[in-house]
């Protein structure tokens, strides 16, 4: 049975609250499992590449930077300290990820960028997973994919949010 902290409260839209509250349990339910196997999927991924899991994303995040970014970017990319965005950094300039160099506009600065050929791994261990990935997305139609997108896009602005309330909370319960 699903506890009250983690089930959802939404308005009634439907004309039949029983049923609307046991899809709503159900997502619940779902979005719980779809979460914990995420993490447990990253983590996989991050043990294939020998790398931990929050540097797998923060090279995923990196992947789809227009250019080479700061540390300070990094650290809002990841909602992670400029100390801890720092260590990342660090570790992922030893495994070969990533470079830093001095912005050639202001010298002041020092920008990280990918490496290309070690972002050729990285993208070859998801292009071997991706298979699954197309052939559910395939089962969908438009409307149904444009549905998953703007639910993903949801999904990402509060989950910044709600981060961001945990961090300025000090992270633990009140």
């Amino acid at each position: 049975m699903i506890s009250a902290p983690y089930t959802f409260c939404m308005p009634q839209k439907s004309s039949a609250p029983r049923r609307r509250a046991a899809m709503l349990a159900e997502l619940s339910a779902v979005s719980r499992r779809y979460m914990a196997a995420y993490a447990l999927f990253n983590q996989a991924v991050a043990d294939r590449l020998r790398l931990h899991p929050t540097d797998l994303q923060c090279l995923n995040l990196l992947s789809l930077e227009a250019a080479p970014v700061t540390t300070g970017r990094i650290a809002e990319l990841t909602g992670l300290t400029t100390g801890s965005a720092t260590r990342l950094v660090d570790r992922l300039e030893r495994a070969g990820y990533v470079t830093r160099a001095r912005d050639t506009v202001d010298r002041r600065r020092v920008l990280v960028a990918t490496v290309p050929g070690r972002m050729a791994e990285f993208g070859a261990v998801w292009e071997q997973l991706s298979g699954g990935w197309a052939a559910m997305f395939e089962a969908y139609d438009d409307d149904e994919v444009a549905l998953l997108i703007a639910h993903m896009r949801r999904t990402v602005e509060l989950s910044a949010v709600q981060i961001a309330g945990l961090r300025e909370s000090g992270g633990g319960p009140e």
